[in-house]
């Protein structure tokens, strides 16, 4: 696939960092984290080699979903910082060549804002239609979302004496997409933040926001729903031309081509890769690539100009939804074997490095793996220093713990009394004492200093992002092998799922100009012969490997 050589797609080879404001950094010591104290830390991000930051809500919310209930979607909530903070936050990125991207949470509100308010007081309101209402709620229902939580997607409202509906909490009424005042307001929320300097939205739960099957008024439904997607990309990109939108899709294979654009392009700039992601853990938990190669394979050949995003973990939890039932039992058993570490019956409450044991060779050969593979790379904070979870919070903000910059008080998060955090430090052998950034940046031999490495050679080497994929064929299922090609350039990735060695034998066919592959980490190199190669291995081992032309300077 040909691809454009634009130069304002960022995003084709950016790294992503995702941040909780609240649990990053305390800047003004009151236990929560703020916009201050993110500011204080952008210069190691910008050390890390991050060039995104995505900002997980830091809107006014009752906080009962962790900020995505959202009463004001052009505010700041008062306890992470203001305005001036924000900009600040933006100014300082910018000039340390990072970007910004903020959550765009537009498929509900909170129960406490001012349009539901206003909706729940009178039929006549003019806010009434901004919500979805019924007499009676359908009597076919969809499973809820949350089933631990809730029962139903319909909540009854004294006041308003009818039902709303709410495919999440019941505490989040779903917006009427079919009303045009929504549509606007959803534009101009779009348009404020462009115009306060971000680059971008990720967008909550997309396939949500274009639902439209509560409404009971077929004739107000929007006829297309990507035709709405689409001119919110087309709106995003007049008012800036670097704007991009990362959407939660998870999805089928055919579902998110169509959420992308199909062969156009015009809807979603980029999308997680949910299945891939899955399969990896059930690559994992087998020892055996198959799955992961099959995922990798079916992504749908689109427009040039999209881009998947990989991740290892996110902020919520870690779904298996798109796994079969006994695949998933797997899946639990190798990494979350105990009822607490589960949820939903389809997801783990867990981070990367207690999930492998903490085994460094295993962890490390996961993170080579997500920064050579096509796409984007995305980290949540904490990955680079191999953070842990705390199961006592419970539910899917075990993962979101306070950032361990230290191993003092708090983890170096804040100087407020342990009693006053908005979650509590994780304990036990992932704790601070012994997982922290003022460590491991004094270790050449730590996660940290690795996750620098991989940041600098994947930066350094274009086909990441933009070079044509190809899964190389490998009898030993232990190993998965693939190419990225970008004009003369290629680059070879192995990596080894199995705790024992390995050979990989690479058939790369001939070329004129070329005669050796280099290993970007080590130096090492390797004759070609006849385009053939037998690549060795350690348990758990990877490599890149530079296809090397002659007289070609490779910046490694």
């Amino acid at each position: 696939m040909k691809v454009s050589d634009t130069s304002d797609l960022w995003w084709k080879s950016a790294v992503i960092y995702c941040v909780d404001v609240e649990t990053f950094r305390d800047g003004n010591g009151d236990g929560i984290g703020d916009l201050g104290g993110l500011a204080s830390r952008l210069d190691y991000l910008n050390e890390l080699g991050v060039t995104c930051l995505w900002l997980m809500p830091f809107y006014p919310s009752p906080n009962r979903d962790d900020g995505y209930d959202i009463t004001d979607f052009y505010g700041v909530d008062s306890r992470l910082g203001h305005f001036g903070d924000f900009v600040e936050v933006i100014r300082i990125a910018r000039d340390r060549g990072m970007r910004v991207i903020v959550d765009l949470v537009v498929n509900h509100t909170s129960d406490k804002h001012p349009w539901f308010k206003a909706a729940r007081s009178s039929p006549n309101n003019p806010y009434r239609d901004f919500y979805v209402w019924r007499d009676e709620p359908p009597k076919d229902q969809p499973a809820p979302v949350f089933p631990d939580q809730e029962t139903s997607d319909w909540q009854y409202d004294e006041k308003a004496g009818q039902y709303y509906q709410h495919v999440f909490y019941r505490q989040q009424p779903d917006l009427n997409i079919t009303d045009e005042r929504v549509r606007d307001e959803i534009a101009k929320v779009m348009g404020f933040w462009l115009q306060l300097g971000v680059s971008g939205f990720r967008i909550d739960a997309v396939p949500f926001l274009l639902q439209t099957a509560g409404i009971i008024d077929g004739a107000r439904k929007l006829p297309d729903p990507h035709g709405y997607l689409r001119s919110l990309r087309a709106f995003a990109q007049r008012r800036s031309g670097e704007a991009m939108l990362l959407g939660e899709v998870n999805l089928s294979r055919a579902e998110q081509n169509t959420f992308f654009g199909g062969a156009k392009g015009d809807e979603l700039t980029m999308q997680f890769d949910f299945i891939s992601m899955q399969n990896l853990y059930l690559s994992l938990a087998r020892g055996d690539t198959r799955p992961l190669a099959k995922a990798l394979r079916s992504r749908p050949d689109g427009s040039p100009d999209i881009q998947w995003a990989n991740f290892v973990r996110n902020h919520d939890e870690l779904t298996l939804d798109k796994l079969t039932a006994a695949e998933r039992e797997e899946v639990f058993a190798a990494f979350g074997p105990e009822k607490r570490m589960q949820v939903y019956g389809r997801g783990l409450v867990r981070r990367l490095p207690p999930m492998l044991e903490g085994d460094p060779r295993r962890i490390r050969m996961v993170y080579s793996l997500l920064f050579s593979l096509p796409g984007t790379p995305v980290l949540f904070y904490g990955e680079e220093i191999g953070m842990g979870e705390n199961l006592d919070v419970g539910g899917r903000e075990s993962v979101r713990t306070p950032m361990q910059w230290t191993d003092g008080r708090n983890g170096g998060f804040s100087s407020a009394p342990p009693s006053k955090l908005r979650r509590p430090v994780t304990e036990g052998g992932y704790g601070p004492e012994f997982v922290n950034v003022a460590q491991q940046r004094r270790d050449p031999d730590s996660l940290l200093a690795f996750m620098r490495t991989l940041v600098r050679h994947y930066r350094n080497a274009r086909e990441f992002g933009w070079g044509a994929f190809e899964i190389l064929d490998q009898p030993d299922h232990a190993l998965l092998a693939h190419t990225l090609t970008s004009g003369h350039r290629m680059t070879v990735a192995i990596h080894n799922f199995d705790s024992q060695p390995r050979e990989a034998n690479l058939k790369l066919g001939t070329s004129g100009d070329s005669d050796r592959l280099t290993d970007v980490f080590t130096g090492e190199e390797f004759a070609l012969d006849g385009g053939v190669v037998t690549i060795p291995l350690g348990g758990y081992g990877f490599r890149w490997l530079r296809r090397t032309i002659r007289d070609d300077f490779a910046l490694y």
